[in-house]
């Protein structure tokens, strides 16, 4: 086989050992003779009969990187593609989002810019129609977190709602009262409504024809189905101080029967023992305001009246000046967060409730879902004369602040409204006339004066 210098010169210029990629034997012949003639060297000069073709070798290595890389390039444009393509779906999420929530916004702004004399029944009717619609998820987005997790286009409807009612509340109270009877239950639960003192619960009123013994009509019972009371500890606690302090102020009356039954034995026993001569029963229901006065101040110990009597009803303290004893009060606060701590600490004498609006549309209400006193005593009598009239004075003698106490027969429910003066329960239209028909303390009283136990 003839090797051209030309072929030989490359070979040798590619500084390999090329001539290796066999053991032919005119192939090491002629290595041998170029680097006689040539003065050529080799760092390899050992023959690998098993070797590959290294030069052909080196150009396979080149195409195989350039491939490689190209592929890399391609991956990593799909990837920049992909990341891409992801971060701008992000970006239209959180635009979507942030478009619902400048909807929500404006939404809430709609109901709330309306002024108070403009609100019309046909407002609210529209609002339920908007409640409606959200809460089936008609005109909103249901893919959208805060509608999806927060349901808070829902929730403005219901905001505004709330907020249509308080205006019309506000400006036309008897307006409000119709139209809260007219949609409640049926659109609007009776418990998203602000204020229920006069709103009908029953569409036709229940009549009795019971008579007591002076012929005056006795009021219905309750209707509803009772209430099941799931005390704390804090309930027990406060129950258990309460029922000795009546001890002490009653002188002595107590009885083994736990929980609030046993309170209202205390309080009917005491309603209804028997007078010394020459005292009457008017004296006596002064007498039973004054025990559960005393009865809520020691409760409340000496530390919580003058500290509520300085900071919420703005009664100057005695410091020797000239303005000693004035009040400057209440503090425009005193009633909302009255409204908002009294469930709490009341709890076990009422059972739940919930801050809402007194009936001039204003904060500071407070209405008791169904009286636990007044289900448990069945007695109009205890519910006058040792809750509501008592409750009234000591608010407005010891703690500075007015409050109107309002409890609804036929419900049981009970509306407390702090800042409103009250007015005396023979004046108060809200308040029957007669004892109720299933009363256990009339039962007590049969054939004794009693005029002055439910009025």
């Amino acid at each position: 086989m003839k090797l051209t210098t030309t072929a030989a010169l490359l070979l040798a210029i590619q500084g390999c050992d090329a001539f290796s990629f066999t053991s032919s034997q005119s192939f090491i012949i002629g290595r041998a003779h170029l680097q006689k003639t040539h003065g050529w060297t080799s760092s390899s000069s050992s023959v690998h009969p098993s070797s590959s073709l290294t030069l052909a070798s080196s150009r396979n290595d080149i195409d195989v990187t350039d491939k490689t890389k190209s592929t890399n390039d391609n991956i990593n444009t799909n990837t920049i593609d992909a990341s891409s393509i992801e971060d701008s779906d992000i970006l239209a999420k959180l635009t979507s989002e942030l478009q619902e929530l400048f909807a929500c916004t404006s939404i809430v702004y709609s109901y709330l810019a309306k002024e108070d004399g403009e609100v019309t029944v046909e407002d609210v009717v529209l609002a339920c129609d908007r409640v409606d619609e959200s809460a089936s998820g008609e005109g909103c987005d249901d893919e959208l977190f805060l509608n999806r997790h927060l349901s808070l286009r829902h929730k403005s409807h219901l905001f505004g709602r709330y907020h249509l009612l308080v205006k019309l509340l506000k400006s036309n109270y008897d307006a409000y009262i119709k139209t809260a009877e007219f949609l409640s239950p049926s659109r609007i639960p009776r418990g998203e409504l602000p204020n229920v003192q006069d709103v009908a619960y029953f569409k036709e009123e229940t009549v009795t024809n019971y008579l007591d013994e002076g012929g005056v009509a006795l009021v219905p019972d309750c209707e509803l189905d009772d209430m099941t009371y799931n005390d704390s500890s804090l309930d027990k606690v406060l129950l258990s101080i309460f029922r000795k302090l009546v001890a002490e102020n009653t002188g002595g009356i107590q009885n083994d029967t736990p929980g609030i039954k046993g309170l209202l034995i205390q309080g009917r026993q005491f309603m209804t023992k028997e007078l010394p001569e020459g005292v009457s029963y008017e004296d006596h229901t002064i007498a039973q305001h004054t025990m559960v006065k005393n009865t809520l101040g020691g409760l409340m110990t000496p530390v919580l009246p003058p500290f509520y009597r300085i900071f919420m009803s703005g009664i100057v303290p005695k410091l020797g000046t000239e303005f000693d004893g004035k009040q400057l009060g209440p503090w425009f606060y005193a009633p909302f967060l009255t409204s908002m701590v009294t469930p709490i600490f009341f709890g076990f004498l009422v059972g739940p409730s919930r801050p809402n609006r007194r009936a001039d549309g204003q904060r500071g209400g407070l209405v008791v879902e169904k009286c636990k006193f007044l289900q448990e005593s069945g007695c109009k009598g205890l519910c006058l004369h040792q809750c509501k009239i008592p409750a009234q004075e000591f608010f407005k003698e010891e703690l500075g602040l007015d409050l109107t106490v309002k409890p609804n027969f036929v419900t049981q429910e009970c509306q407390w409204s702090f800042g409103e003066t009250p007015l005396p329960p023979e004046e108060d239209p809200s308040f029957p006339r007669g004892c109720l028909v299933g009363c256990e303390s009339r039962k007590d009283m049969a054939g004794r004066k009693n005029e002055a136990l439910c009025m």
